[in-house]
């Protein structure tokens, strides 16, 4: 606001005083205001070239602050691995191009004040000069005189600030277009249009391709059918695609060919908002919320009261540990809990899960950060739950799908098998395989010789 009156006051002083040496004289007024064009000139030049300048400096405080953020998220990491000294190397690094950028604008934009006081300076002297002769002359009265010299005072002077000004609205410039950039990305996930009315669960991935931007095809044709009400699982190694299921379930990315439904809607069709409330996903990478366990338990389900939290809790298998905390459900847990443990935050975050209640239940290696005997305990708390809704697993332990209504093998972006869990052992094929593998029968898989 400031400026903008400062802009205001110049402009205004500008017409005004232009015309009070037009009527007391012309040939002086011209001097008083040669140094206005040379100062908006400089001024424009400047900008130009400062404006690449500022948008490195921005450029590299960013990379700066992205440096020292990973550097305290990771400091555990940073110590067990003694690389103290390659980060202080790195955080030195980012902050050495910092300074260099911006010692580099500094440098440009000081030059630029004394140069438009230079300019200010000419011209008030040009007007002592020729306004003392004119006076001395008689061809202008002494106070006349006397009222321009001090109007060109208010004149000349403020364009120094305006100058300033200019630099100000270039620094601003920089971080702004840096917003408008990121504002001016393409929105790639259109919202649908159709209501999703009382959700059965049903999925269905009729010949589903998909492939990541900077990729190859993570699937390729894959059809999936997981009725209302039955427990369906995902197996697979690494890679194969199975993560990428539960991305294209919830709509966090579209097919590049065929359709995932739900209920028979086509998910891209469908309102994300109504979409994601039938689902409630339980993540192989655990957010927590900075606040306390209750605040993260009712994140998708806000109403819910203490004795539903407490029964998921149970169900969970979290109950017991929250109670022992020294606020209990109240307690703090910290940024992305880190003052839990892995298996408290996976057993928090499938609380939450079943305490939101969805039509489908999606477990991506809901169990991978829990010992056996709390991994065994969750299993058959979570079959009295999901028995009534439709439940996804993604799972890498076998085990904790041996009794799902039907298991489908990805591999390479394609379902290569699918049965129960007796059915795929009797085929002795990629599943029986893999559970040798665990149950260590064999110790390592072996990849299959190709047909002669």
């Amino acid at each position: 606001m400031q400026r903008a009156m400062e802009l205001m006051h110049v402009a205004t002083s500008v017409v005004l005083i232009g015309a009070t040496y037009l009527v007391l004289s012309p040939v002086v007024g011209v001097f008083a205001f040669l140094p206005v064009p040379v100062v908006l000139y400089v001024t424009l030049r400047f900008q130009r070239r400062l404006a690449p300048r500022y948008a490195t400096v921005r450029e590299r405080v960013a990379d700066l602050n992205a440096t020292l953020a990973n550097d305290l998220a990771g400091i555990a990491t940073i110590k067990a691995f003694v690389a103290e000294d390659r980060e202080l190397e790195r955080v030195r690094s980012a902050s050495e191009d910092y300074r260099q950028a911006n010692r580099a604008a500094i440098r440009l934009s000081s030059a630029f004040v004394p140069l438009v006081r230079l300019a200010i300076l000419v011209g008030f002297t040009a007007i002592l000069v020729l306004g003392g002769l004119q006076a001395i002359d008689g061809r202008l009265e002494v106070g006349a005189y006397s009222v321009m010299v001090f109007i060109v005072q208010r004149l000349l002077w403020p364009l120094t600030r305006l100058g300033e000004t200019f630099d100000l609205y270039q620094r601003a410039m920089a971080s702004t277009r840096r917003i408008l950039d990121l504002l001016a990305e393409p929105i790639t996930l259109v919202d649908g249009t159709r209501a999703l009315p009382a959700p059965r669960g049903e999925v269905h991935f009729d010949a589903v391709r998909f492939g990541y931007r900077t990729g190859d095809e993570v699937l390729r044709g894959v059809d999936l059918h997981v009725p209302a009400g039955e427990t369906h699982a995902i197996v697979g190694s690494t890679g194969a695609g199975k993560s990428t299921v539960v991305k294209l379930l919830l709509r966090l990315e579209d097919v590049t060919g065929g359709r995932v439904c739900l209920d028979g809607h086509d998910v891209r069709e469908l309102i994300a908002a109504d979409l994601r409330a039938a689902c409630a996903l339980v993540s192989q990478d655990v957010f927590l919320f900075h606040g306390t366990v209750r605040e993260n338990l009712v994140c998708g389900r806000p109403k819910a009261t203490d004795a539903e939290m407490e029964r998921a809790a149970r169900i969970a298998e979290a109950h017991d540990f929250v109670a022992a905390m020294p606020d209990g459900y109240d307690t703090t847990v910290g940024e992305r809990g880190q003052k839990l443990s892995g298996g408290q935050r996976q057993r928090l975050s499938i609380a939450r899960a079943i305490l939101a209640d969805r039509a489908v239940l999606v477990l991506d290696e809901a169990t991978s950060a829990v010992g056996n005997d709390t991994e065994a305990a969750i299993q058959r708390s979570l079959a009295r739950v999901t028995h009534t809704r439709t439940t996804v697993v993604i799972a890498h332990r076998l085990s904790t799908v041996r009794h799902a209504d039907r298991i489908h093998v990805l591999e390479a972006g394609q379902v290569v098998e699918a049965g129960t869990h007796d059915e795929l052992i009797a085929v002795d094929g990629r599943y029986a395989a893999l559970w040798q593998v665990q149950t260590g029968e064999v110790q390592a898989l072996r990849p299959r010789r190709a047909d002669r």
